[in-house]
Order: structure tokens, then sequence, then C-alpha cells
């Protein structure tokens, strides 16, 4: 490798490492057990489940032997027409999620109000290739209950260390 090249590398990895990134660990929850209370069907609820599983904080079959409680109030997803062809033909769809939340301590005093999350991505949409955006369409969803959960677990770990501050 030339010198050059070198120099380039040795200069994008001070300036990475400058601005603060860092990989994405495990969530360090300052909590011991939570319940999570959510409908069945709920795909955000199962994904923070498995988050906490890989995380300092187990995650709780029942709410008496929780240190907190999350509940996942409403999980919904929507599909709207964003524009049209000239011939009346779909070409773009609005893919929305809304994930509505709270957060309470064991002894029931809420420490994250009932909070919303919305989510929103576009859809290029193409006829005559329907499996192929029906499975993108699947994956950006996915993308969005990945995001959801990142949301909630962040402001789970940043709230509570902001009150714990505070004592």
């Amino acid at each position: 490798m030339s010198s050059s090249k070198k120099l380039v590398l040795t200069v994008l990895i001070a300036m990475l490492a400058g601005c603060g990134f860092q990989l994405r660990g495990s969530y360090e929850l300052p909590y011991q057990g939570v319940y999570v209370a959510a409908p069945m069907t709920s795909l955000v609820a199962s994904n923070i489940r498995r988050e906490l599983t890989g995380s300092n904080v187990r995650v709780m079959p029942s709410l008496k032997d929780a240190d907190a409680q999350l509940n996942i109030l409403e999980e919904r997803r929507d599909r709207q027409i964003l524009s049209l062809s000239g011939s009346g033909k779909v070409r773009e769809y609005e893919l929305r999620m809304v994930v509505r939340y709270q957060l309470n301590d064991g002894k029931g005093m809420t420490v994250i109000p009932v909070s919303e999350i919305r989510l929103v991505r576009i859809l290029a949409y193409d006829d005559s290739k329907i499996i192929a955006k029906q499975q993108e369409e699947a994956l950006l969803y996915t993308d969005m209950e990945r995001d959801a959960v990142g949301q909630i677990l962040r402001r789970m770990v940043v709230v509570k260390r902001a009150g714990s501050t505070a004592q």
C-alpha cells in the first residue's frame, strides 16, 4: 500500500473515532427485570424481548417479579397511495407505522408517559414486479420495527439515567 493511501486511511479512521461513532452494543438498562405487556401479535414487543435478552436485563414472565413494566399500547401499520402515473397506476406508496408505549417502574409510577413513535417509508411501486415489491414492503416494515425498538430502548436508558442523576 502506498504512503498516500495509508495517510488517507489513517485520516479517515481518526475522523471516524473523533466523531463519537461507536458500534451499538447491548442496551444497559438500570433495571434487573422488565415485564413487556403487549398484544400477542405485536412484533415490536417480541423484538424488544429479543434485544433485552442480549443485555443485562431479564425479561420477566409476570409483572410481580419485574422492576419495570413496558406497555406496548398500540402498533399500527398503514399504506397509502402517494403518487399515480398519468394512466392512473400507482407509482409510490407511503408506508406508515405508529407505536404507542408507556413505561412504569415496579411501583406503578410512570417513568415514560404514553408516547408515540411515527415512522414513514416510501415504496416505489411497479405493477410488473408485484412479488418483489411485496417483499420490499415487508423489509421496509421490518426496518421500521427495528427503528421503533431502538427508539424505545434508547429512551428507556436516557430517561432513567436522567432521573437517577437527580436523586
